[in-house]
């Protein structure tokens, strides 16, 4: 599908009069791709490297034609965990018209990384911007998600939950690459800058870009570290609640083995036979006082037992 915008008033508005300067194609069919290879000099090549998802970010400059491939994050996907990734985006800057060829998706030329524009060159600035942005956007939510399920992980016997954060710590890993992909193309255009006719303007713009690309790499790789290094942790804290739930199962159950015993010997005939000159209320009351007082007696025992070879074992470890 092939949509045509126009820049007019420093905004970027839908074409309704003659071609636009900016066309955004999104999974070109025969026609369209002939309308790349055309007007934007793309071949065959170009046009699979656009569609492929696994494409490196890479800037070709020659003939008068600017061709970039520019990594932007994917949206997210909510199943059983969340997926994150990236996705390829081409632009194709031929003299005063720009091209976006995507295979899904679409570009919101409302956001404020699109306002002042004046021509085509800021629009491709203010995209590369706005992409930034949205890395960054995206790793906040990240960090939110992490923290989110951490305090489920601390409670959780489950492994649901360490799978969404292997989950989130892969995607972080596909960010990390995404982004410093798109630092080369960065360091590239910076450098023919001149070449690609910006201005002051549009030059500072294009640091600005560079500046904060380079701290949202940094941002990712941070949150990559943290997530990947703490993810044995993680499986041990779930380890260790399933042992302290063993742990308390097993109190129990040995807890109750005498009682059971002693219930049922008190079930019998024999216990109203030993307290036949009792009342059945005094008699059964001190038999239920004297059970209690034996499984807390048992409980003490078997914590104190159960903590002291815990001790030694720490201290031998230590």
């Amino acid at each position: 599908m092939m949509t045509e915008f126009s820049i007019e008033e420093g905004g970027i508005v839908q074409s309704t009069r003659g071609p636009g300067q900016v066309l955004v194609f999104v999974a070109p069919d025969d026609r369209e791709k002939s309308i790349l290879r055309d007007q934007f000099s793309l071949d065959d090549y170009d046009l699979s490297s656009t569609l492929d998802p696994d494409e490196v970010p890479r800037v070709e400059a020659s003939g008068g034609r600017t061709f970039i491939i520019w990594k932007i994050p994917r949206s997210a996907k909510v199943s059983e965990a969340v997926e994150l990734g990236v996705r390829p985006v081409s632009l194709a800057l031929v003299g005063d018209r720009l091209a976006f060829v995507m295979n899904e998706g679409e570009i919101s030329f409302s956001a404020r990384e699109f306002r002042n524009c004046r021509s085509v060159r800021d629009v491709l600035l203010g995209f590369l911007l706005y992409t930034v942005r949205h890395y960054v956007g995206h790793l906040r939510v990240i960090k939110q998600m992490s923290s989110e399920i951490e305090k489920k992980i601390t409670v959780s016997m489950e492994n649901r939950h360490l799978l969404q954060m292997f989950a989130l710590s892969e995607s972080l890993v596909y960010y990390v690459d995404g982004v410093e992909g798109n630092g080369a193309v960065l360091a590239k255009l910076h450098s023919i800058a001149t070449e690609l006719g910006l201005g002051t303007r549009q030059h500072q713009l294009l640091e600005d870009v560079v500046l904060e690309n380079g701290q949202a790499a940094r941002q990712a790789n941070i949150y990559s570290s943290i997530l990947s290094g703490l993810m044995d942790a993680r499986g041990t804290i779930v380890n260790n609640n399933m042992n302290v739930l063993l742990k308390n199962l097993t109190l129990i159950n040995t807890v109750l083995l005498p009682l059971n015993l002693i219930a049922s010997i008190g079930g019998m005939s024999e216990w109203s036979m030993m307290t036949r000159g009792l009342d059945w209320r005094v008699s059964y009351g001190l038999f239920i006082l004297g059970m209690v007082a034996i499984g807390w007696l048992m409980w003490v025992i078997v914590t104190r037992f159960i903590d002291r070879n815990g001790g030694r074992r720490r201290a031998a470890s230590a």
